[in-house]
């Protein structure tokens, strides 16, 4: 990976830093690109079970990088090529759990590339915001679609249509994180999160319950149809290798040994 994002793979959780911490890790295309390459090789790398996607220095991401002599938010010389959504896949296509460890300053679309994650621990102090209806655009990365997932359309239209900052405590109480805490303990505390996953969940079982998760979001599946589907993949999963494991783990109180692979044996989810 270049420098501008690096990526450590230890024990089942690869942390993915956004590196730039001269410019508080200001979002440039080439940054954006080799992100969405590392997830892409993360999701495909069986030696991972979790990613942790975080930033170095003191911020998670300041914002777009406005250092260069065309602003990012001058027209496109080619129209047909952008999109405001440039990180392909998204956290939430991913298979593999996503924690955002927010260790610092979270704006624009530093904060809309941290929505798409599952799971998110912030900084108490830092600042929060999409702030983009105050530059002139719109905001990015489906924040008009994650963060009236994460919360509620009047949270969403609070935060989108201000364009306000906010603190980490205000973060965790909307539902926009899941923890808020001191900057220097927020990567530890999303390694550990991940660390816990990694040794005692299976991946398979993982895959499969994030990919319901977000597709019941994004389909609008009735309950019905996930009851359906929640039927269709225990049926796939139940007398396998990994939940003959995960039981044998429990009782004989050791930790599990699973075997599934997630790049050979991945099925796409079947219609409810």
């Amino acid at each position: 990976m270049s420098a501008e994002v690096t990526v450590d793979v230890d024990q089942g959780v690869a942390v993915i830093t956004l590196n730039r911490p001269d410019r508080l890790n200001a979002y440039t295309a080439e940054m954006g690109a080799l992100l969405s390459r590392a997830y892409r090789d993360c999701d495909e790398d069986d030696d991972v079970r979790v990613i942790v996607v975080t930033g170095a220095g003191r911020a998670f991401c300041a914002g777009a990088d406005f250092s260069a002599d065309t602003s990012p938010f001058e027209a496109p010389d080619e129209p047909s090529t952008f999109s405001a959504s440039p990180i392909t896949p998204a956290a939430f296509e991913l298979r593999k759990p996503v924690i955002a460890a927010v260790n610092g300053h979270a704006i624009g679309i530093g904060l809309t590339i941290a929505l798409q994650a599952d799971i998110r621990i912030v900084a108490d102090e830092a600042k929060y915001g999409v702030v983009q209806v105050r530059r002139g655009v719109l905001p990015d990365c489906m924040a008009h679609w994650t963060l009236a997932q994460l919360t509620t359309l009047g949270v969403a239209a609070d935060i989108l249509l201000t364009g306000r900052t906010f603190g980490g405590a205000e973060a965790v109480a909307l539902g926009i994180a899941s923890r808020a805490t001191s900057a220097e303990q927020v990567l530890d505390h999303a390694v550990m999160m991940a660390s816990d996953i990694a040794a005692n969940v299976a991946p398979m079982s993982a895959a499969l319950c994030k990919r319901l998760l977000w597709d019941s979001a994004i389909k609008s599946y009735t309950p019905r149809q996930v009851a359906s589907l929640e039927t269709q993949l225990h049926q796939r999963v139940m007398g396998g290798a990994d939940a003959r494991e995960g039981v044998a783990a429990f009782l004989e109180r050791r930790p599990p040994r699973f075997t599934a692979r997630v790049s050979d044996d991945w099925a796409a989810l079947p219609e409810p």
